[in-house]
């Protein structure tokens, strides 16, 4: 999987709202904090707005803040706001890809490939992050030897 700069920053810029609540912040300061692109956080933070993840208000004393608690808000509905579905083979869902001959197989890989990456993302919360309090699957994950080997 490519985790874009898109999901990062806004994964980044979320986890930097819940870390100030209930405080808000302006986008200036979600991008200094983060070393986000201005112009790009800006288009991320319409698309959590639009997703219902982060309220916005306007003035002199505006800025962005979370809609709900970080322990209800999963990584994975935040990558879901700024990317679109977590994975898609070709723009397509994974069980719609069709595959000749030898190749038929691969649909269900793409769709194991696509359960693996929900075990973590829909199971770890902005709240986890926060306090370092990862869920079961993601520590025995990365208790693996294997997890951090470059390949």
């Amino acid at each position: 999987m490519h985790v874009t700069a898109r999901a990062d920053y806004a994964v980044r810029a979320v986890i930097e709202l819940a870390s100030l609540r209930p405080a808000t912040a302006t986008r200036q300061q979600l991008a200094e904090a983060q070393d986000i692109p201005g112009k790009f956080l800006e288009t991320i933070l319409g698309d959590l707005r639009r997703a219902g993840i982060i309220d916005a208000q306007r003035g002199a004393s505006g800025g962005y803040r979370l809609s709900r608690d970080p322990e209800q808000l999963t990584l994975a509905e935040i990558v879901r706001a700024a990317e679109g579905p977590l994975a898609a083979v070709r723009g397509m869902p994974p069980e719609d890809t069709l595959y000749p001959g030898n190749a038929a197989p691969l649909t269900q890989v793409w769709v194991a490939v696509r359960a693996s990456l929900r075990d973590v993302l829909e199971t770890t919360t902005v709240a986890s992050i926060l306090t370092g309090e990862l869920p079961e699957q993601v520590r025995s994950l990365l208790a693996r030897p294997d997890s951090w080997t470059r390949r």
